[in-house]
């Protein structure tokens, strides 16, 4: 591998593409430790630590940004909770619907609506952000230097700016470097948070060798899963094509064979990082409204058996609902009978797509159901055990992770291939 990567640096236009998206990535951290103006840092980061689970993990999201106050604190979350609902809108809005099977120029229009809804999320996130913090809670006082409506307006206006920023960071790391810019920006707000992860597991008991102790133990353990979870992301059922013989001129065309993969997990990460948003959206509204009962439903559901639930019943049902945005059985089977390819043993038509459905949900359910017990296990053991190394590698940040690796890997792969090169896989 570390020749592939050498191999990789030595084409002019993939290193460009490297190095941008690693400036770019830069920028990001380097953001996540600014703090918005007329903020006390100090006595902020003091009254953040016994912040609820809820915030933890929306700090976890965002890579350390929310517990600094920083420019960045939203961090890329609104834009992801506008693309589940634009996701979700095309089932439910036919113009959308319309506008998604319309090729690039129907993407251009959905991704305008995503960036407008993106900001409008940010400004009331920004602005319930404000609210909780000034509360008792938190104790943020401003500067009585400047009045404090126009502080009000700074703060909200530079954290939704920030979200703006973070957007047009992905969308360029996307256009002009290497993977999905918003998953590269979630997996390095997630690995950010692995080294202090580390030291507070070695010193999460009085034996400071009991922790060290502790702490090797669930790096393996992590390790040992890894293989496993690629084992998964990889898997595929191959359904058999044949193609019937034909004469085109001279020449007699078709009769080969070949096959259709079904992914085990066609949806990627993408129904982890849905769930994840929808089940940190109740701290968003804690957030906004400071009411102690809405407080207690965002914490009760981000920990415990209810989160638990909730967590394996959304992956499931995105890892459907994903596949189903992204595989067309309808089309499938279409595309086959105009090239004269069949299923062995079904018929064209009708029975064709009944064929590829069944089988797509026969393979989608264990796959989703694999992706939400990775995901729900580690939240178990950092429940009974308090190790936020466990919370660090988590099932939900492995899987990002390795999935986002994985997917950069293989955008990586392509490149080298067109340059000639063996790439990462042999």
């Amino acid at each position: 591998m570390l020749s592939s990567i050498i191999d990789a640096f030595k084409v002019p236009e993939l290193r460009k593409k490297i190095l941008f998206t690693l400036a770019i990535l830069a920028l990001y951290r380097f953001g996540a430790y600014v703090p918005v103006p007329g903020i006390p840092f100090n006595e902020f980061a003091n009254s953040f630590q016994d912040s609820g689970v809820s915030m933890t993990m929306l700090d976890l999201f965002t890579g350390g940004a929310l517990s600094n106050f920083s420019v960045f604190s939203l961090g890329i979350m609104p834009y992801i909770t506008a693309s589940i609902i634009m996701q979700l809108m095309q089932g439910v809005i036919p113009a959308i619907g319309r506008w998604a099977k319309e090729g690039e120029t129907g993407r251009r229009k959905i991704t305008q609506i995503t960036r407008y809804l993106t900001l409008g999320l940010g400004l009331i996130n920004a602005v319930g952000y404000l609210l909780l913090f000034k509360s008792p809670q938190y104790g943020v006082v401003f500067s009585t230097a400047v009045p404090e409506v126009l502080t009000d307006v700074l703060v909200v206006f530079t954290l939704v700016a920030g979200t703006a920023f973070i957007m047009w960071m992905g969308e360029l790391i996307t256009q002009r470097g290497i993977g999905n810019g918003m998953s590269l920006i979630i997996f390095v707000s997630i690995v950010s948070r692995v080294p202090s992860a580390i030291f507070s597991s070695m010193n999460l008991t009085a034996d400071t060798g009991m922790g060290i102790a502790i702490t090797v133990l669930t790096l393996i353990v992590v390790l040992a899963c890894i293989p496993a979870i690629i084992f998964v992301e990889r898997a595929q059922r191959r359904i058999p094509v044949n193609y019937a013989k034909r004469v085109q001129g001279r020449k007699m065309m078709g009769g080969q064979s070949t096959y259709i993969p079904l992914k085990v997990n066609a949806a990627g990460v993408i129904p982890i990082i849905f769930a994840s948003c929808l089940i940190y959206f109740p701290a968003q509204l804690a957030a906004l409204f400071n009411v102690d009962w809405l407080t207690a439903v965002a914490d009760a559901i981000s920990t415990g058996w209810v989160n638990w639930i909730l967590t394996v019943v959304l992956i499931v049902f995105f890892a459907y609902f994903y596949t189903s945005m992204v595989f067309n059985p309808e089309e499938t089977a279409d595309n086959l009978r105009k090239q004269g390819g069949f299923i062995p043993g079904v018929r064209p038509g009708t029975a064709t797509v009944t064929y590829i459905k069944n089988v797509l949900h026969r393979v989608t359910l264990p796959g989703g159901i694999f992706i939400a017990a990775i995901a729900v296990v580690p939240t178990i053991i950092f429940y009974f055990t308090g190790n936020t190394l466990i919370q660090a590698f988590g099932g939900t940040s492995i899987l990002i992770m390795i999935g986002v690796a994985l997917d950069t890997m293989n955008k990586v792969e392509s490149q080298l291939k067109m340059h000639n090169y063996d790439g990462f896989f042999k």
